[in-house]
């Protein structure tokens, strides 16, 4: 994408002042995924990196948190012919399930997937709307990895630097693709 695409779909995305708590400027994917161009361009953008790999490396599967994870999720695994896994709130799934617990900001919380969602081996992308401490997606990729899963990366739409989840990520070694940055939280 060019630097003009990326500010076009950064301009989509409202922010909204003082919500969950005063002080938190809350970034809403959704009035871009409302906007058809902006919704396309943004699946495009998020699987191109990924259209290109090598046979052997390619995804196989999607692993998308839920909820605004799902919608690009779902798009990105049609769009690179890949599988699509949720990953999701403890109690949520109806089958048998493995979970990983991790703290948020005022307690722990805990995300699941069904245990024969992914076998070992199997490369996976996990997705998310955005990436603030990054707890949700490491979280996400413990999970994966625990049932033998292969991190191929993490995509979001949205990073947020300065609070420095995408930085945990690449220190473990993850690869992380965003489209675009608000600086501050």
């Amino acid at each position: 994408m060019t630097r003009a695409e990326h500010e076009s779909l950064r301009g989509l995305i409202r922010t909204i002042p003082d919500y969950p708590k005063p002080g938190i400027l809350f970034r809403d994917v959704t009035t871009l995924l409302a906007d058809p161009e902006g919704f396309r361009q943004s699946i495009e953008a998020l699987a191109t990196p990924y259209l290109a790999l090598p046979e052997g490396e390619r995804v196989q599967k999607i692993a998308a948190i839920e909820a605004r994870g799902f919608i690009l999720g779902g798009a990105i695994a049609d769009r690179i012919g890949a599988g699509f896994v949720p990953v999701r709130k403890q109690g949520k799934l109806p089958h048998e399930t493995v979970g990983v617990d991790y703290v948020l900001e005022y307690g722990v919380d805990r995300v699941e997937v069904h245990a024969d969602a992914i076998e070992a081996g199997d490369r996976i992308l996990v997705v998310d709307d955005l990436i603030a401490t990054g707890g949700t997606a490491l979280a996400a990729v413990e999970l994966i990895e625990q049932l033998g899963g292969v991190i191929v990366g993490v995509a979001a739409i949205i990073d947020l630097p300065d609070i420095g989840g995408s930085a945990r990520l690449r220190a473990l070694g993850h690869a992380v693709h965003v489209l675009c940055e608000f600086e501050g939280d």
